[in-house]
């Protein structure tokens, strides 16, 4: 089993082509080419972890892209996904839906062996163990916020990752290369 984390699907949204300059011709090829990608990594045994904005569509619509996804999905819930909440069926595709999440990865050489992540849709300045070495993984910002080399915080969104859900261990490689400095009293000296 392999645990992935994506957002910013906007499965069903047009507009988020140009918004984001997004190298498809039309909606429809930018959903058959997120769910290919999808397919092409995600096994039915494993995790993935949406950090919002999954589809702007239809709840009906929405429902059948999440249902045609393979592995065991999580929604971390986005500003464009209240709307989808308010539906059970959609969120019945789902093993859990929330705004928050903190979740422990099995990790060989982190704290306990396991690595504490964060996961909202929104990047946050501080969280929770931070100081500590847990991560925080967001969207929303498309790739257009400053990867902070002194933050153990990434964004995980399809327009940062080839349009595509990324794994783990591609995750640890990236935060291998990062380092943590406070930005309040925690961890100060």
């Amino acid at each position: 089993m392999t645990t992935f984390f994506t957002a910013d699907l906007h499965l069903g949204h047009a507009r988020v082509i140009d918004h984001c300059s997004r190298p498809f011709a039309n909606v429809d090829e930018m959903n058959d080419a997120l769910i290919k990608n999808w397919h092409s990594r995600v096994k039915p045994t494993d995790e993935v972890y949406v950090l919002g904005d999954f589809a702007l569509c239809p709840w009906r619509r929405a429902l059948s892209f999440a249902q045609s996804l393979s592995g065991r999905k999580h929604l971390i819930a986005g500003n464009h996904d209240k709307p989808l909440r308010r539906k059970a069926e959609f969120c019945a595709a789902f093993e859990t839906v929330r705004d928050l999440a903190e979740i422990k990865v099995p990790s060989l050489g982190a704290y306990h062996d396991e690595q504490r992540i964060v996961l909202c849709h929104f990047a946050m300045l501080t969280w929770n163990k931070s100081h500590h070495g847990a991560w925080q993984l967001h969207g929303h910002s498309h790739g257009s916020l400053k990867d902070e080399p002194n933050a153990l915080r990434l964004d995980v969104g399809v327009d940062v990752w080839n349009f595509a859900p990324v794994s783990f261990e591609e995750i640890r490689a990236r935060m291998t290369k990062k380092t943590w400095k406070p930005v309040d009293h925690h961890g100060a000296d």
